[in-house]
C-alpha cells in the first residue's frame, strides 16, 4: 500500500507557523524601563521631546488678562520711579526726568548752584517779615513793609543778572544747542533753599565753571 500523502496546505502552514516562532524568538524585548514624563498623566504615554517644548512654548506665549497686564506696568513705573529718585540724588543723567537732561541743563543747575541767589532767601526772609507784622508794634510793622519791598526789588535785579550772564555764557558753550526754557529753569532753581534742590547740587558754591 502507499502511504497516505500529506496536503499541501498542511505543510506550508506548519513552515509560517515555525517561521514566526522563530522571528518571536529573535525579536528584542520592548524596553520597559522608559523613562515616564512626571507631568504626563497616568495611562498615557510620555509626550516627546518636540510635543513638550511646544507645549511649554505655547503656555509662555498665553496672552496676559487685564489684570496681569496693569500689575506689570505698575510694577514697571515703580521701577522707574525708584530710578529717577536715585538719580535725582546722584545726579545720573540717564534716568532723571526729560526737564532735567542734557548738557544745557546740566549746565544751568551748576551756574546757578555755584553762586549765591537772593532769590533762595526769600523763604527764610518772608518767615522773619511775616512774624514782624504781627508784632503789635508800628517800628517794626513799618520795618516790615521795607524789608518786602527792599527784597522784591533785589530778586528781580538777581533775576535779571542770572538771566543776562546765562544767556551769554549758553550761546559761547553750546551755540548749536536749544537754550529754549533754560532762563526759566534756572530762575525756578534760584528759587529753592539749596538743600532742597532736586537733582541735587553737583558743585559747590562759588566754584568755577
Amino acid at each position: 500500500m502507499r502511504p497516505d500523502r500529506l496536503p499541501l496546505g498542511f505543510v506550508f502552514r506548519s513552515r509560517a507557523t515555525k517561521d514566526e516562532k522563530a522571528a518571536a524568538a529573535e525579536a528584542p524585548p520592548a524596553d520597559s524601563t522608559q523613562p515616564r514624563d512626571p507631568q504626563a498623566p497616568k495611562g498615557r504615554p510620555t509626550p516627546k521631546r518636540s510635543e513638550a517644548r511646544s507645549q511649554r512654548r505655547s503656555v509662555s506665549n498665553t496672552p496676559m488678562t487685564r489684570k496681569e497686564a496693569a500689575k506689570r506696568q505698575r510694577e514697571e513705573r515703580r521701577r522707574q520711579l525708584d530710578k529717577q529718585r536715585e538719580a535725582l540724588a546722584g545726579g545720573d543723567e540717564r534716568y532723571l526726568p526729560a526737564r532735567d537732561q542734557g548738557k544745557v541743563r546740566k549746565f544751568t543747575r551748576d551756574f546757578v548752584d555755584s553762586r549765591l541767589n537772593v532769590a533762595e532767601t526769600f523763604l527764610p526772609m518772608a518767615v522773619v517779615i511775616l512774624v514782624m507784622s504781627i508784632v503789635r508794634v508800628a517800628e517794626l510793622q513799618t520795618l516790615s513793609l521795607l524789608l518786602w519791598l527792599v527784597l522784591i526789588v533785589l530778586i528781580v535785579l538777581d533775576s535779571i543778572l542770572i538771566s543776562f550772564r546765562l544767556r551769554k555764557q549758553l550761546v559761547a558753550r553750546f551755540p548749536e544747542e536749544r537754550h529754549k526754557g533754560a532762563v526759566a529753569y534756572a530762575l525756578m532753581r534760584s528759587l529753592q533753599v539749596r538743600r532742597l534742590r532736586l537733582p541735587k547740587p553737583q558743585v559747590k558754591r562759588g566754584a568755577k565753571l
